[in-house]
């Protein structure tokens, strides 16, 4: 277990006692003081690094407790957000779906049961859960073969009419297609591991003997593997799907045992691929071919599989900054408003929460932040920020964001390897964001004096090395903040021993980075 000190023991406590009280209970607004001056000094020194000198950078810092704005450059711009997108969709999710709110999916007889027989055809229908495995379909049909059937006569008819049939998201670059980051999106969809990376296979490589071995995980045939690579002194090997193919190449050379994610081409095609191999292991064999299509009216259940709740979906999607959970979770509010599992009606649910809290510059065209058109000003992320601590669901959302410096995988998130060693560790609550020439972080600090800050911090268009260093700076400096003391000068802010800030969030970088 990783040693703490006692200073940041204090300052978690702090943070957490700030941020726990009533988020609707306003403090006596103080004077201003020096403190807010020093403050302003070193938050423009950290901004005046080099490396935004042809940038765009907008920051905003208010106190959640008197509402005072106590820094703002560029407040008002629209900026490329990357993942702090997820700020947006989550919240809306939240307040539209609610905490409680899981995803179904169901088997349903389309005929008739006649003895060991299903005389018709069996539906396979989802709803988009994200966190459905392969060991859930197999549970699935093991209840189907429990219910009494052996043979069914019909079809196997995947259902994934919940969601429309748009796959990708709005302006994705088109080689991120094979990316499991930007997998498809369906109604019916499945994991391969507990991070539920929702569409992806996980494919691994290893030496055997004088053969380079392949594996998938789950174990499946759905993938057509052209295994090239050969056994070699180091382990330099890509392994890449084909753009619209099911066909994985794999090339290079193999030492040790190396992994990548891949998104598949079709999820519901992979998710029928998947079922009907469980219903043959467990003796139920299926006459007809496997089509899409809607499950008739009046079709009755045979097994039914829930996902954890929206509430406890958070971590993953949060802590990792998940996009697929993202565009799920639109189409999800999409339907459940308009009765339209559409991204246009999903997204509107979201900007329309949005501007109801009193966010002005907002453009969103998708859920996640894969979309380089996606645009809102640090002043509006700020403004959602504080406008839901009134929220009754504020509390599970906040602690769902990635903590500064901590180490554990779901309490750290994107963040667990930043600002560790700091007065922000285990203080900073922060969504990050990360596209290439673009990086930002935006969420809540406590203050040294333990005042509850809300903050937003937006650098686009930069060329050189990754200035996330300069977020950390500034939410150091934040969590440092007193009013009456003065804070040591803004070059030293940086300790050490923070832990690297790589040019991409480690959602980013499977799988040993995150």
């Amino acid at each position: 277990m990783r040693r703490t000190s006692a200073s940041l023991v204090a300052g978690a406590l702090v943070a957490a006692l700030a941020w726990a009280s009533n988020p609707s209970s306003t403090a006596v607004a103080l004077e201003p003081s020096a403190g807010v001056a020093d403050l302003t000094q070193d938050l423009n020194q950290i901004l005046s690094d080099s490396r935004l000198t042809i940038a765009r950078a907008g920051v905003v810092v208010k106190s959640a407790a008197t509402g005072e704005e106590l820094y703002a450059t560029d407040a008002g711009k629209l900026l490329t957000p990357a993942s702090n997108t997820k700020l947006f969709t989550s919240a809306a999710a939240v307040d539209t779906l609610g905490l409680d709110y899981r995803f179904p999916t169901t088997v349903l007889s389309a005929g008739r049961k006649v003895g060991s027989a299903l005389t018709g055809d069996l539906v396979l229908r989802g709803t988009g859960d994200p966190t459905m495995l392969a060991e859930d379909y197999d549970a699935l049909a093991a209840k189907v073969a429990g219910a009494g059937v052996k043979v069914v006569t019909g079809r196997l008819v995947a259902d994934d009419t919940w969601f429309d049939s748009q796959r990708l998201g709005n302006d994705w670059s088109w080689d991120d297609e094979t990316a499991y980051y930007a997998a498809p999106i369906s109604a019916l969809t499945a994991s391969p591991d507990r991070d539920y990376d929702a569409g992806s296979v996980i494919v691994s490589v290893a030496a055997d003997g004088d053969k380079v071995k392949v594996s998938t995980t789950p174990e499946t045939g759905y993938l057509k593997i052209v295994n090239k690579a050969t056994v070699g002194s180091e382990t330099d090997v890509l392994i890449e799907r084909q753009h619209a193919t099911r066909t994985v190449v794999i090339t290079g050379t193999v030492k040790d045992p190396y992994q990548e994610w891949v998104a598949v081409d079709d999820p519901t095609a992979y998710v029928s691929s998947l079922f009907r191999g469980a219903l043959a292991r467990h003796g139920v064999k299926v006459l007809g071919p496997t089509v899409t299509g809607a499950a008739p009216e009046g079709a009755a259940e045979l097994a039914k599989h829930e996902s954890m709740t929206l509430g406890e979906l958070l971590v993953p999607f949060l802590k990792l900054s998940n996009n697929i959970h993202a565009e799920i979770l639109t189409k999800a509010m999409g339907r459940k408003v308009a009765n339209q599992g559409t991204w246009s009606a999903g997204l509107k649910v979201s900007t329309d929460f949005a501007k109801a809290n009193g966010v002005q510059v907002i453009n969103m065209r998708d859920g996640s932040g894969l979309s380089r058109r996606d645009g809102f000003s640090p002043g509006s992320i700020v403004q959602l920020l504080t406008a839901v601590r009134n929220k009754p669901w504020f509390k599970t959302w906040y602690e769902a964001l990635p903590i500064a410096g901590n180490a554990e995988r779901f309490v750290g998130g994107t963040l667990r390897s930043r600002m560790r060693n700091t007065p922000a560790a285990n203080n900073v609550h922060a969504k990050t964001g990360s596209l290439t020439g673009v990086t930002s972080l935006s969420g809540y600090a406590t203050s040294a004096e333990g005042e509850p800050l809300i903050f937003s911090i937006m650098l686009n268009q930069f060329l050189s090395s990754s200035p996330k260093d300069i977020e950390d700076k500034i939410a150091i400096r934040l969590a440092q903040f007193s009013r009456t003391n003065p804070t040591a000068d803004a070059t030293q802010l940086r300790a050490t021993d923070q832990g690297a800030a790589s040019d991409l969030e480690c959602s980013w970088l499977k799988p040993a980075e995150c």
